[in-house]
């Protein structure tokens, strides 16, 4: 009964704390965008998107977003709640659910706000792994919607890494950050089987090199 107290509580007070923490962090960062023109093209052409980007580097994300309206995909557990509650002060909705065990309802409500002209984000690892393996849920996604999936990252000259399964990332403050966007991949509706795997597999591979180029070019190299 504490304990359920306890985190009902934090629950209520912790959220608008860590938005005002994530807004002086912002304030102190030194952002470079690289390839942003790739998705305001997008935007500008009143196309939405599907953002895909790893769970470790969520933290960051909504200090970039410039789109017309967004839900994440977040999972039903307790961090999920505790996270829907902190990206809601930035304006961004949810999806509450997970592609692990992702239902019909999830899916089709997802497909509505691609199809009303929302923004559609998802960590294609989470919401507990395996680090940097994509699942297929996103692939379908795009086949389904027909929009394109985003490739999206960030690296930060000074950060600390969690011991966490994601190696998730807190950019310290007065770093920088440099915010890495990928080409638009769309999937064909034809797509299936074997060619679907592929196709996943080329996204993976999109981010996870997306990645390694954002933190070397964040640590100087």
């Amino acid at each position: 009964m504490f304990k359920r107290l306890k985190y009902a509580l934090l629950l209520h007070l912790l959220p608008p704390v860590v938005y005002l923490f994530l807004l002086v962090l912002r304030a102190t960062l030194t952002i470079t965008q690289v390839n942003r023109e790739s998705v305001d093209r997008l935007w500008r052409q009143g196309d939405n998107i599907i953002a895909c980007f790893w769970h470790g580097r969520l933290l960051a994300m909504p200090f970039v977003y410039r789109g017309s309206g967004a839900k994440v995909l977040i999972s039903r557990h307790r961090d999920g709640e505790f996270i829907a509650r902190v990206i809601r002060y930035f304006g961004l909705g949810t999806v509450r659910g997970s592609y692990r065990k992702g239902s019909v309802s999830q899916v089709r409500e997802m497909l509505a706000e691609l199809k009303d002209g929302t923004d559609i984000a998802i960590t294609p690892d989470g919401p507990k792994g395996p680090r940097y393996r994509m699942k297929q849920g996103i692939v379908e996604l795009a086949r389904l919607s027909r929009r394109p999936i985003v490739p999206v990252t960030y690296g930060a000259s000074r950060r600390k890494l969690f011991d966490s399964w994601d190696r998730f990332l807190l950019p310290y403050p007065f770093s920088r950050v440099f915010f890495l966007w990928g080409d638009p991949i769309y999937v064909s509706r034809d797509v299936q089987g074997d060619d679907l795997e592929a196709k996943r597999h080329e996204i993976e591979d999109a981010l996870i090199s997306l990645t390694e180029t954002a933190d070397r070019m964040a640590c100087g190299d």
